[in-house]
């Protein structure tokens, strides 16, 4: 989703249908794009990351997306190199299963 006011109000808009408890902060945040902010106060935690590292720009992100029961979701290709570029220590234990997973997932899609 690009990044403008109107695609954030949605966002605050369908957080709170979910059932996420948005102070107003959080909800200004989110309407301007801020590019991290961690949720916890909702069904789940979530992380809104508005400016992946190693992520280019929307548009090629989503040029590569794949869809998955009907959604839109992020390329493996593009949350591998997310990973990697954050160089987190919970982001590089994660990325031998991620790449184990997309060889998997390539090997039986061509089947």
């Amino acid at each position: 989703m690009e990044k403008s006011a109107e695609n954030g109000q949605r966002i605050v808009s369908a957080l709170r249908e979910l059932g996420f408890e948005l102070n107003e902060t959080q909800a200004r945040e989110i309407e301007r794009g801020k590019d991290f902010v961690q949720l916890k106060s909702g069904p789940f935690d979530l992380d809104l990351v508005f400016a992946p590292d190693g992520i280019e720009t929307f548009e090629d992100a989503w040029k590569h997306r794949v869809e998955v029961e009907g959604f839109p979701v992020c390329s493996l290709d593009h949350i591998i190199a997310s990973k990697a570029a954050t160089n987190r220590v919970k982001d590089r234990e994660s990325l031998p299963r991620l790449i184990a997973f997309k060889e998997y997932w390539e090997s039986h899609r061509t089947r």
